[in-house]
C-alpha cells in the first residue's frame, strides 16, 4: 500500500507548511525491542564468565573473547553484507536479522565446546552488523526530518535497557538455572520479537531500492559529512572506551569508591543514560545538532571533573552521574546527525560505515586503554578522553560551518 504525497513523512519533510504527522510510536518501540534484544545478546557473556568458564573448561579470559567475536564481525562485514542485501526489503530483512540472531543464540546453549559456540558468535555477529546498518536507517524512514532525534533516541533506547535490566536479568538467571538456560530463554525471546517486528513495524519505501540506477549520475554529495561523522564517531568511542573499560578499577583505585558499591554505582551510570536519552528525546528533540555540542562538552567536562574530584567522594559522584547523563545523548544525536548529513539512497550503506567506526572505536579505545594502562597507568585514561571528545568536537563543528556556509552562498 503506497501513501498519498499529503500523508507521508518525506512530504513533510520536504513541504514548509506541513502539519507532521502523527509519532509512530509502535513502530519505533518494536525496532526498541530489536535492539534490546541484540545488544543483550552481545552482551549475555560479560555476567556468566566464571559458568561459562568452568562449563567449557576454558578460562574467563577466553570467555571474554567471545564479546570480541562478536564486535568483529560486526567491523569486518556489516559495510559488504549492507550491499549485498541492498534489494531485500527492509522490513524482511529487519525480521530475517533479528531471526537468525535467535537461531545463533540458540545453538550457542545447545554447543558442545567452545570452537562451536566461537562459530555462533560469529553467525550472531553477522545479524547484529546488518541490524545495526538497518535500524537507524529505518528510523528515518518511518519520520520526517524534525521528528529523527526522538525516533532515535527512542530506538536505542532500547540498547541502554539491556545494559539497565537485559544483561542483569540474563545474569542472574544464568547464576540461577545455568548459562546454557540463559542463552536458551534469550533465543527465544529473539524468536518472539522477530514475530513482534513483523506484526508491529510498518514496511517502509526507501530510495536505495534504486540505488544501482541513482549511481550513474556520479558521487553522491553527502558522502562527505558522512565520511565526518563516522571518523568523529570512531575518535568518541576509542576516547570512551579507552577509559570506560577501565572505569571499575580507576573508580576503586582513584577516586575511592568500596568495591562492594561498584555494581549499584555502574547501574547509577546506565540510568543516567537513560536520562540523557529523555533528554534527547524531549529538550534536544528539534536542536539535535546543539543537543550534540552540549553533550560532548559536558562529556568531556565531567570527566575532567571526576579526575580533579579525586578524594572528594560527593563531587565525583555527581561528575560521574552527568557524565553519563551527556554521554547517554552521544548516540542518539550522533545517529540523528548521520541521518540528517546522508541523503535518503545511501542511508543504509552511511549506516553500515557508521557501525563499523563505531564498534572500531570500542575495540580500539579497549586496545588503547590496555597499553597505556600498563605503560603509564590509570591516571592519563581520563586525560585521553577528555583530548579525544575535543578532537571529535572540532571536527563535527568544522564540519558544520562548513554545511551552513555552502547553504546560506
Amino acid at each position: 500500500m503506497t501513501s498519498s504525497p499529503s500523508s507521508s513523512p518525506r512530504a513533510a519533510e520536504t513541504s514548509p507548511t506541513a502539519v507532521l504527522p502523527p509519532f509512530p510510536w509502535v513502530g519505533l518501540i518494536a525496532l526498541a525491542a530489536g535492539t534490546f534484544l541484540s545488544v543483550t545478546g552481545e552482551m549475555i557473556p560479560t555476567g556468566l564468565l566464571p559458568e561459562m568458564s568452568d562449563s567449557l573448561g576454558v578460562t574467563e579470559s577466553q570467555i571474554g573473547l567471545l564479546v570480541s567475536v562478536f564486535a568483529f564481525t560486526v567491523v569486518v562485514s556489516s559495510t559488504t553484507l549492507i550491499h549485498l542485501t541492498r534489494r531485500v526489503p527492509r522490513h524482511a530483512l529487519l525480521v530475517g536479522v533479528i531471526t537468525l540472531l535467535g537461531i545463533s543464540t540458540g545453538l550457542g546453549a545447545l554447543a558442545p565446546n567452545y570452537e562451536l559456540l566461537v562459530a555462533t558468535r560469529v553467525l550472531g555477529g553477522l545479524a547484529h552488523g546488518v541490524f545495526w546498518a538497518v535500524v537507524g536507517a529505518y528510523a528515518g524512514h518511518l519520520v520526517p526530518k524534525e521528528q529523527l532525534a526522538r525516533a532515535v533516541s527512542v530506538t536505542i533506547a532500547g540498547g541502554t535497557l539491556a545494559f539497565v535490566l537485559g544483561v542483569p536479568i540474563s545474569t542472574a538467571l544464568g547464576h540461577a538455572l545455568g548459562w546454557r538456560l540463559a542463552f536458551g530463554v534469550l533465543a527465544v525471546a529473539m524468536l518472539l520479537g522477530a514475530v513482534v517486528v513483523w506484526w508491529k513495524l510498518p514496511p517502509v519505501e526507501r530510495d536505495e531500492a534504486h540505488a544501482a540506477a541513482a549511481g550513474a549520475t556520479g558521487r553522491d554529495p553527502s558522502i562527505v559529512p558522512v565520511a565526518i561523522v563516522c571518523i568523529a564517531v570512531g575518535i568518541i568511542m576509542v576516547g570512551h572506551y579507552s577509559f570506560y573499560t577501565y572505569i571499575a578499577p580507576y573508580l576503586i583505585g582513584v577516586i575511592g569508591i568500596p568495591s562492594g558499591q561498584l555494581s549499584i554505582l555502574l547501574l547509577v551510570y546506565g540510568v543516567a543514560g537513560a536520562v540523557g536519552l529523555i533528554l534527547t528525546g524531549s529538550v534536544f528533540a528539534k536542536r539535535a545538532t546543539t543537543g550534540l555540542f552540549v553533550a560532548l562538552t559536558v562529556s568531556a567536562a565531567m570527566v575532567s571533573a571526576l579526575t580533579l574530584s579525586a578524594g572528594w567522594l560527593p563531587g565525583a559522584l555527581v561528575a560521574f552521574f552527568l557524565w553519563g547523563t551527556a554521554f547517554g545523548m552521544l548516540p542518539p544525536l550522533m545517529q540523528t546527525r548521520l541521518l540528517h548529513a546522508a541523503s535518503p539512497r545511501i542511508r543504509d550503506t552511511a549506516n553500515a560505515f557508521y557501525t563499523t567506526a563505531f564498534n572500531t572505536g570500542i575495540g580500539g579505545g579497549s586496545a588503547l586503554g590496555a597499553l597505556l594502562l600498563a605503560q603509564v597507568g590509570l591516571g592519563i585514561l581520563p586525560w585521553v578522553y577528555v583530548v579525544l571528545a575535543l578532537v571529535a568536537t572540532l571536527l563535527l563543528a568544522t564540519d558544520v560551518l562548513r554545511t551552513r556556509k555552502r547553504a546560506t552562498a
